[in-house]
């Protein structure tokens, strides 16, 4: 038979070089070992050097410290400053804006307070060219054209220089302000920990003189024609006239009708559902039940000899359109003396249509944190743990700027385009059923209600024979 097959055989000499390395490496790791035991006796041997040594390499200041700082495109090496979670407080007018949040290829309020940040050093070169970087949230959007008096933005920031507020607000148009910052816990956000929200709306008080109802055209008579599309048909609607406008601008409201209005205000006062007041919900979507904790209609104020109202609303939250069309429904019930209980039975599961009240007028006044605020306190030891966000604190600067960049710009706005003159125009033009709601028994008739996919057809009861 042939030569039988047999293990591989190494040779003496390279099984004894082998020995010696693994005997080599063994040593090699039991010296390391004692010295790392070595070096662990003297670092814990005494609890003011375990502390000193935390101190010195763990704590989140000395591993900043420690960190390299990155390398500018110049070679140069940028400092690394560190950060502090804070809440922003800042105020705007919206006009020119396509609203509050970032959005790519849009000019929002976001935008321009990110590029602000960036070049006051508050916000690092390395997260400059993306604004998610800096993670920061809104404790409320605004839309496009709204305006807010103070809202809040929480994220991390840097604080170089002697004063970070004014050298943001240098980068800044005169429209957008930051009010201060408060440092907060590094767990605090903006949206979540606002507990309510109070908006404003200022309105003509001319808005409740009685209906108008104008001649409709097919063919556009003056250049200013308004234009109303009803289905497939378009129609013209003219303007008020110079003299029109004279007489609105010298209406004043009677005290009847601010005791009604006020009275129609607080008919939205406590939890109801508001599926008829925003859009793309139905009555059964539970999201619809919000909670009003106060409205508040103020006395008459006058600018340039026009009479305006200011109504204030407190509420837990709001959703889209909400508030204008609240508003709406209280001016159209009252100029066509519809009976209040419109609003009770507007909160019921028929679906109607409301138009929603010119954006104009819609401003955030300010979010409320009481719950975090409440929480800065230590209770028990009757001490301060952390600043409260009060926008009460900068209330002469943001009145100051409310008057100059937020009320001014909204009485300029009407008297040059008369917003609230053209939606009442639409609504008193209006053709159709759809307004059939307001009626002298406040009741909501079959032929106004509408059906959507959120709000279907309600299946008939009675035989198909009767």
């Amino acid at each position: 038979m042939g030569a039988m097959l047999s293990k591989d055989k190494t040779p003496p000499e390279v099984l004894e070089a082998s020995k010696d390395n693994e005997a080599q490496t063994g040593q090699k790791r039991k010296n390391d070992n004692n010295n790392n035991n070595k070096s662990q006796k003297k670092r814990f041997k005494t609890t003011k050097e375990r502390r000193d040594h935390f101190q010195k390499n763990n704590t989140w200041t000395a591993k900043n410290n420690n960190r390299e700082p990155k390398e500018k495109e110049d070679g140069e090496k940028e400092e690394r400053l560190p950060k502090k979670k804070v809440a922003l407080l800042v105020g705007f007018n919206g006009t020119g804006y396509q609203g509050m949040q970032l959005n790519p290829g849009a000019k929002t309020i976001e935008d321009d307070l990110f590029q602000a940040l960036c070049k006051a050093g508050a916000i690092s070169k390395a997260n400059a060219d993306d604004p998610k970087k800096s993670a920061w949230m809104r404790a409320a959007r605004t839309d496009k054209g709204v305006h807010a008096a103070g809202n809040v933005l929480s994220l991390k920031m840097s604080m170089p220089g002697d004063d970070i507020v004014r050298d943001i607000n240098s980068h800044l148009p005169e429209q957008i302000r930051v009010w201060g910052y408060v440092v907060t816990k590094r767990s605090f956000h903006a949206k979540t920990g606002c507990d309510s929200r109070i908006y404003e709306y200022l309105l003509p008080s001319s808005i409740f003189m009685g209906p108008s109802k104008r001649k409709l055209a097919k063919e556009q008579v003056n250049e200013n024609d308004l234009k109303l599309v009803y289905g497939e048909e378009v129609y013209y609607i003219p303007r008020s006239t110079p003299e029109e406008n004279k007489v609105k601008e010298s209406y004043r409201i009677s005290e009847e009708t601010l005791t009604k209005f006020r009275e129609a205000m607080k008919m939205y006062q406590g939890t109801h559902n508001f599926h008829n007041f925003t859009i793309g919900r139905g009555a059964a979507d539970k999201s619809c039940n919000r909670y009003i904790m106060s409205t508040k209609v103020e006395d008459p104020i006058y600018i340039d000899g026009v009479e305006w109202l200011s109504v204030k609303l407190h509420g837990q939250s709001f959703m889209l359109h909400q508030i204008r069309k609240m508003i709406s429904m209280a001016i159209l019930s009252i100029r066509s003396n519809t009976p209040l209980k419109i609003i009770e039975n507007a909160f019921g599961t028929d679906r109607i249509n409301i138009p929603k009240a010119p954006a104009l007028g819609l401003l955030l006044e300010r979010p409320i944190f009481g719950s975090y605020n409440k929480h800065a306190k230590d209770e028990k030891k009757q001490q301060t743990v952390r600043d409260g966000i009060d926008f009460d604190v900068y209330k002469d600067t943001i009145d100051a700027f409310k008057r100059e960049w937020i009320y001014k710009k909204i009485f300029e706005e009407e008297r040059e385009n008369a917003v609230f003159d053209q939606f009442i125009s639409y609504v008193d033009c209006a053709m159709g059923k759809d307004y059939s709601y307001l009626n002298s028994e406040g009741i909501i008739p079959e032929e106004a209600l509408i059906t959507t996919k959120f709000n279907p057809k309600p299946v008939s009861t009675e035989d198909d024979d009767a």
